[in-house]
């Protein structure tokens, strides 16, 4: 129950970020004059649609995207003369510009505003140094900075009966008194052997003998447990709550650059048994996303980390698609900003020999790249969308 409250979540909020998506550029084009006929959430048929003033306001059955009308969008567009003078094509660069970057700019917003929740808020998790146990671990994953793998084995700590809120106070035989200095124990322990390690339950001491796993960190295989500490949330004053959501945005722009930039390398790894630990492990699709939420509610975790970590993802999600979305490519909204600063800049040097502008571009060249640009960010979604769905990847460890 809990993993499909955390699915419809999510796709509530996906709904929510395409209409702000689409208001930013319904709200800009409607500022600058521009005729704006239709405003709608999802693709094909309508299921339910109002007319207020000129706009058509509704929702269609396929709920994969949304997108707003305004008349004259390019040159292969026929207008009525009456509402040429209101179309998009008639109006200035710089309006054009900001009409077509409105779209992830309020993705941006959106992100912006849920990490200053999260950390005003909610809290920013702190971890605790103390040895008590926090979480056990469900799995073994091949690396730390991968999930865990659908079909990997349990963790160590809970096959030999590890437990939350036990305090470990020996290891190996040695004793540990921080969680810092635990790590390093465990880690130099020998892989695959039985190893004692003691712990305080319910006021009474108990050994257990668990065998530590081996995973990848930093290139090395250390032994691994499957535990993690004890962590409490602080929440932050308004003004450290929007210094932590602008370094947070700054952080996830540049990890969303390098998804972006390794989606070639990362697409063959898809259906490999360890795609959590490798590039292809970092990108998904929407339902990857649902999925990861879903995974996020149903945890046995405190509900801090399931809000905090449902915040994140929208937030990520929203920081991606805005920047993808301003990629230079038809038919993307940066495809079309790239188009109209190219004839700026062609009007500008236009200008600078003497002869008048050139005009709008010819779209009719450009349309064989825009099929080709939707066909193939067509197929990559659906190889995506199956790879979430066969050999999806575990967040929660």
């Amino acid at each position: 129950m809990s993993f499909f409250l955390g699915v419809v979540i999510f796709v509530l909020a996906l709904l929510i970020s395409v209409m702000l998506h689409e208001a930013g550029h319904f709200l800009t084009a409607k500022r600058f004059g521009m005729k704006v006929t239709q405003f709608f959430v999802g693709f094909g048929q309508t299921l339910w649609s109002f007319r207020r003033g000129e706009t058509e306001y509704g929702i269609k059955v396929l709920p994969a995207g949304g997108f707003v009308k305004i008349t004259g969008m390019t040159d292969l567009e026929e207008v009525d003369p009456a509402d040429e003078p209101r179309s998009f094509r008639r109006h200035a660069g710089w309006q054009r510009i900001i009409v077509l970057a409105a779209g992830s700019f309020m993705h941006f917003v959106l992100a912006l505003v849920l990490l200053f929740i999260l950390a005003a808020g909610i809290g920013l998790a702190a971890t605790s140094n103390s040895t008590a146990i926090g979480a056990v671990d469900p799995c073994t994953p091949s690396s730390l900075s991968g999930g865990c793998q659908h079909g990997s084995t349990s963790s160590p700590a809970g096959r030999a009966g590890l437990r939350a809120g036990d305090k470990i106070v020996a290891v190996g035989g040695e004793s540990v008194t921080g969680w810092t200095q635990m790590g390093r124990v465990i880690r130099r322990q020998p892989h695959n052997r039985p190893i004692p390690v003691t712990v305080i339950r319910d006021g009474h001491r108990l050994t257990l003998h668990p065998t530590p796993a081996t995973t990848l960190s930093g290139g090395k295989h250390i032994s691994f447990l499957g535990i993690s500490p004890v962590v409490t949330f602080q929440r932050k004053s308004p003004v450290a709550g929007l210094s932590y959501a602008g370094s947070a945005f700054g952080a996830t722009v540049t990890g969303s650059a390098k998804v972006i930039a390794s989606l070639p390398r990362a697409l063959p790894d898809l259906f490999a048994k360890n795609r959590a630990s490798t590039p292809a492990g970092q990108v998904t699709s929407v339902v990857g996303a649902g999925d990861a939420t879903g995974q996020v509610l149903a945890d046995n975790i405190a509900w801090q980390s399931k809000v905090a970590l449902v915040l994140l993802i929208v937030a990520s999600l929203n920081i991606f698609v805005g920047l993808f979305n301003l990629l230079p490519l038809l038919p993307m909204d940066g495809g079309h900003l790239a188009v109209v600063i190219f004839e700026r800049i062609r009007a500008w040097l236009a200008r600078l020999r003497g002869r008048p502008d050139p005009g709008l571009v010819d779209m009719r060249r450009l349309i064989p790249v825009s099929v080709g640009v939707f066909a193939l960010l067509v197929g990559v979604g659906v190889l995506l969308i199956m790879a979430d769905i066969v050999n999806p990847v575990r967040i929660i460890q």
